[in-house]
């Protein structure tokens, strides 16, 4: 088959499209033939060694798919032949075809394309994860999204907004502000222009914030801190940035605010039944047009390499999706 393939973890402009072994079947695990597949932040570090796991090499990079399942192993009682799945098996989605244990798989409607198929799981499943379990963000908050235009970071203004909170979107450009304010963005702050902490302070009547969704890191993270209400709270999602802040402990000590992780990979090994229920109420409000997956650019498998590297630089606003073949539907 088909596939993109590190074979060392070297910069991401050397991994390949070349044939690869096709995964075989495994006691409960389901192959899937690959409709599309989409970019995330994991796969620019997982090729460099940069990610926390590192696959044995050489493998395919990919951590998110769409498409049809081929063969079911042992086992597995939730899916069968022919059944059109969403999946995050963690490596191999840039692939004709990909295997996946049934835990990280769910079953998608007729209605949905596998483009959009493609761009739902990681990105609002880490963000609704973050917000309802962890931050457990109320009706009537404040809720400041650092990083707003990226895939995670519109999936948190969204949820943001279903969920009854007031967001205020942060993002590096106009146009990537442009983008979040048409996803439902309260108050937009170009932090490369504005000052952060005085763009809140104005937006909030000096209140302050009552949850920071941080997918970026870097130097904008104290600032948005400094910025939380009384018990704020600080989600800690990930570092696109490439830099991991050094923050004084001090600043949780003040006003009482809580700094939180998000790990979102663990907690769906850790209760998958429970990620499941979310993802149903994700895909359901897709279907009913509360939630638009923003897929900005479809490439080519040829083309994979080319989409990391943009996602890696920031140079992408919502989701970036590989179409591996046009003709799984």
């Amino acid at each position: 088959m088909k596939a993109i393939v590190c074979e060392k973890f070297a910069p991401i402009g050397e991994l390949k499209l070349a044939e690869f072994d096709r995964p075989q079947i495994k006691d409960g695990h389901v192959l899937i033939e690959v409709g599309a597949a989409s970019v995330n932040f994991p796969d620019a570090l997982i090729v460099q060694g940069l990610y926390q796991n590192k696959p044995p090499l050489p493998f395919v990079p990919g951590h998110e798919l769409c498409g049809i399942v081929r063969e079911v192993g042992q086992g597995v009682t939730r899916f069968k032949v022919s059944d059109r799945v969403v999946a995050t098996p963690g490596v191999g989605a840039f692939a004709e075809f990909a295997l996946s244990h049934e835990d990280k798989v769910i079953a998608i409607p007729a209605h949905m394309s596998m483009i959009q198929g493609a761009a739902i799981t990681l990105t609002y499943g880490t963000s609704l994860h973050a917000l309802k379990n962890i931050a457990r963000l109320q009706a009537g908050e404040r809720l400041l999204v650092l990083g707003a235009s990226g895939g995670v970071g519109l999936a948190a203004i969204e949820l943001g907004k279903l969920m009854g909170a007031t967001v205020i979107a942060a993002a590096s450009t106009q146009d990537k502000l442009q983008v979040c304010e048409s996803m439902g963005a309260d108050v937009l702050i170009n932090y490369e222009t504005e000052d952060l902490k005085s763009r809140i302070k104005e937006a909030t009547s000096s209140k302050g914030v009552d949850v920071v969704y941080d997918a970026v890191g870097g130097k904008f993270s104290e600032a948005a801190l400094r910025s939380l209400a009384w018990r704020g709270r600080f989600l800690v999602v990930g570092f696109a940035s490439g830099e991991i802040p050094k923050i004084a402990l001090n600043l949780a000590l003040l006003s009482e605010r809580s700094l939180m992780g998000v790990f979102w990979g663990e907690w769906i090994r850790r209760e998958p039944l429970a990620h499941l229920k979310q993802m149903d109420f994700i895909i359901e409000q897709v279907r009913l047009g509360h939630l638009n997956p923003k897929v900005n650019e479809v490439y080519a498998l040829q083309d994979a390499v080319k989409a990391i590297e943009q996602l890696a630089m920031r140079k992408a606003i919502g989701k970036l999706v590989i179409q591996v073949n046009s003709t799984v539907q």
